[in-house]
């Protein structure tokens, strides 16, 4: 058995095989079963709306860079997933957030983010520039 197989469960066919690959496995091998990770795509495109929101708004009287942006959006995206029982791994040092109700966790990475959380954050992004236009 070579050191290493990963198996995208797609079809019953790639099932048994994993299946296999598992009851083959010696004793102590580990077996990890994870949501699929955020794509490349997904990620260029919510860079793209921070790239956007950085040259179209200001927080505090103030213009941010992107990367700014991406943490302050970021925070609310993780405030809103906990208080759904959903929280987002990560933690830092604190800057006051975009509502003026707390403060940004400057760790909370997309990094992280499983595909199903990417395309949740683009939503949330897409409706929160929408929420915020006339700001």
């Amino acid at each position: 058995m070579s050191d290493k197989q990963v198996f995208i469960l797609a079809t019953p066919e790639i099932r048994r095989n994993a299946e296999r690959a598992c009851s083959g496995a010696p004793d102590g091998w580990l077996l990890t079963i994870e949501p699929p990770k955020k794509s490349r795509p997904q990620e260029a495109l919510y860079h793209t709306l921070f790239s956007q929101i950085a040259k179209s708004r200001q927080f505090m009287g103030k213009k941010h860079d992107a990367e700014t942006w991406k943490r302050l959006i970021v925070d609310s995206f993780a405030r809103i997933k906990a208080s759904e029982g959903e929280p987002i791994q990560g933690h830092g040092s604190m800057i006051p957030n975009l509502d003026q109700t707390g403060f940004v966790q400057l760790g909370v990475q997309t990094r992280r983010f499983t595909k199903s959380q990417a395309s949740e954050f683009i939503e949330f992004v897409h409706a929160w520039m929408s929420e915020t236009e006339d700001e």
